[in-house]
């Protein structure tokens, strides 16, 4: 397994539409293993294949749930999911804000407002369909990260006012080194 080197705006290549998986091979699972690596290391809870570089419709998400049975509250359980070729429909009428982060847009946080719930199609890395309703964190985390599968980021959601602000300090962090 190795760490891939994450993308950041305003790379270009993470405008690009990511192209859907048809082979399901063991090069396949190292990508997919290499993407979780990176994920943990950055850290952060969800990322897509065209983050670190591959156009492909694959998404891995983590919420890393602290664990009830920790009474110190340090232990926390991983729960890895991997989608690819992900599709969404039947939104819910009903929406919820999120303070929304993103590994290529380090350090920033905005609201975004999505659909509190979404029905998603999947497969996964063997190839199997799968089909399940998202709520809450889940809900918009995979909406977070199959927007980066059509070239879109969390910004793209913002007010071109706030937008600018977002910009504006992810330069001056990067100046300031």
């Amino acid at each position: 397994m190795a760490i891939l080197p994450i993308l950041e705006t305003p790379d270009a290549r993470l405008r690009q539409i990511s192209k859907p998986v048809e082979v399901f091979d063991d090069a396949l699972k190292t990508l997919i293993a290499d993407m979780y690596e990176t994920m943990y290391d950055a850290p952060g809870i969800g990322l897509a294949a065209i983050q670190v570089g591959v156009p492909q419709r694959i998404l891995v998400i983590d919420l890393q749930e602290p664990d009830p049975e920790d009474e110190e509250g340090k232990r926390i359980l991983r729960t890895p999911r991997t989608f690819i070729n992900p599709v969404f429909s039947d939104p819910s009428e009903e929406m919820n804000a999120y303070s929304e982060g993103c590994l290529s847009v380090p350090e920033q946080f905005a609201d975004v407002i999505r659909p509190a719930e979404i029905t998603v199609d999947w497969q996964d890395e063997d190839g199997n369909p799968h089909r399940e309703r998202m709520t809450g964190l889940m809900a918009t985390c995979i909406q977070h990260e199959m927007d980066h599968l059509e070239g879109i980021l969390f910004i793209d959601h913002l007010s071109k006012l706030k937008r600018d602000m977002v910009l504006k300090k992810l330069s001056k962090m990067r100046r300031a080194g």
